[in-house]
């Protein structure tokens, strides 16, 4: 019986995985954590065979949890399995060691077919995602702006970690507005048009190392 830990701060989504992979008769024993401290403890104790791990997880982000995960055991196995479709996400994704990537908007039964292969030690991307990242693969970065201030570089970088703007306030000790204020002036600074973009950016210069 493969065990599977289901990494997500939403109830409603490990609801849906947990079902899901009980569902599918392959008799998965499946776990779950809710923040990057209750992934790191619940795979230290018990080893699963897999991870299922979002990347927008609160305080401490997916990505980060990932590669402590890997820190910890080099051999460790992870779907991620998130809301952002970007191709540059799946490509820092694979980067720090994941063995998969899986979005929000794929089908349910692709989550059965994303977990099978990589118990079976596969990568798996779907058919239109491997498309997008050989396309990316082939188109030139961008440089990062030196005349970006301090804070809006802490506050990219966080971005670029997959936190959501509340968390971001919380962990620089400053407001929700004082946040979103610098995220305005940094689109007006780097000309882009929302924060999607601005996302984006923060990944493609690596701010989240």
């Amino acid at each position: 019986m493969a065990s599977v830990l289901i990494v997500d701060d939403h109830r409603i989504v490990i609801a849906g995985c947990r079902r899901l992979l009980t569902e599918s008769g392959a008799g998965y024993a499946v776990s779950d954590a809710t923040n990057a401290e209750e992934a790191l403890a619940a795979y230290a104790a018990r080893r699963p065979d897999m991870v299922v791990l979002d990347l927008g997880l609160p305080g401490t982000g997916g990505l980060e949890v990932l590669r402590r995960l890997i820190d910890m055991d080099p051999g460790c196995r992870a779907l991620v399995f998130s809301m952002y479709d970007d191709p540059i996400f799946v490509a820092r994704a694979l980067q720090a060691g994941a063995k998969g990537y899986l979005t929000k908007n794929d089908a349910p039964e692709e989550l059965i077919v994303a977990v099978d292969a990589v118990l079976d030690g596969r990568i798996y991307l779907s058919h239109a995602m491997a498309r997008e990242l050989a396309v990316l693969n082939h188109a030139p970065g961008k440089r990062l702006r030196q005349d970006l201030t301090p804070r809006e570089r802490e506050v990219l970088r966080r971005l670029g970690q997959g936190l959501a703007l509340g968390d971001i306030a919380d962990q620089l000790g400053i407001s929700y507005k004082t946040v979103a204020n610098t995220c305005t002036q940094m689109k007006e600074k780097l000309a882009l048009n929302n924060t999607r973009e601005l996302i984006r950016y923060a990944v493609e210069q690596r701010l989240d190392l």
